[in-house]
């Protein structure tokens, strides 16, 4: 979906230009990145550093033997030798566990609260050529599949599982947002790069809800598109059209 390009503004050039998860995906993997590579940087300064911490190493090794035993053995592994290694894995697991992760999860409700558009299962097999019910079904499809959705009991029952996996409780942390933010550490250059972080999060949100307007963008703007807010850094309680990356920080 993207090829390297170092004239564009995150080194990547989309092959689709009007993709939001993309689009805005690049935004906090940016600033991720960028927060992530500072606090690697103060505390490992060199590759001496990275390969002499033995719990850092052990904890890959037992991510890779253990974590993915049945594929230790491939050969596509990323190695952790250097700086530049720690903050590439790092930046990675703070993006699946934040952003990535609600893109995945938060926008479930608004796909699949209405089940006819995202049936949880299907009560009645297609029917093979041959079938008795064959013919019935080729004559009126549309029948046939309201005939096997799910009941009501199993169709209620699906839509409260993914309220509550879409579901911003009131007292969630999101990614630039921390209680003790000026306390978390007694290194004061890192609660300044945290609070650098913190802006470049902030700018994303908006940049987000610019783009969110432009009616060039008709992917996310424009009469029954609704604009695309699962990378939107903050929400209210409840369910929402957004999904909001979770507080994952180090």
């Amino acid at each position: 979906m993207a090829i390297e390009d170092p004239s564009q503004p995150h080194g990547l050039k989309l092959l689709i230009e009007d993709y939001p998860y993309a689009n805005d995906g690049l935004l906090l993997w940016s600033a991720l990145q960028g927060w992530v590579r500072t606090y690697v940087q103060a505390y490992y300064p060199n590759p001496r550093v990275v390969q002499a911490d033995t719990e850092l190493q052990a904890w890959y090794a037992e991510a890779v033997r253990v974590g993915h035993a049945d594929k230790s053995g491939a050969d596509w592994w990323p190695r952790l030798d250097s700086p530049a290694d720690l903050a590439s894995l790092l930046t990675t697991l703070l993006w699946l566990a934040s952003a990535q992760h609600a893109a995945l999860n938060f926008g479930q409700y608004p796909l699949g609260g209405y089940v006819p558009n995202r049936p949880p299962l299907m009560r009645r097999l297609v029917p093979a050529e041959g079938d008795p019910e064959y013919d019935n079904f080729l004559a009126d499809p549309h029948r046939f599949f309201l005939s096997a959705l799910p009941t009501l009991t199993q169709a209620t029952t699906f839509m409260t599982v993914i309220d509550t996996l879409s579901t911003h409780s009131a007292d969630e942390e999101y990614l630039g947002e921390r209680r003790d933010s000026y306390t978390w550490t007694g290194d004061a250059a890192m609660v300044d790069a945290w609070h650098t972080f913190a802006a470049e999060v902030r700018r994303a949100e908006e940049e987000i809800a610019r783009r969110n307007d432009d009616p060039a963008r008709r992917n996310r703007c424009g009469a029954g598109v609704l604009p695309y807010e699962l990378m939107a850094p903050s929400s209210p309680p409840g369910i929402t059209c957004r999904g909001v990356p979770n507080s994952v920080s180090i």
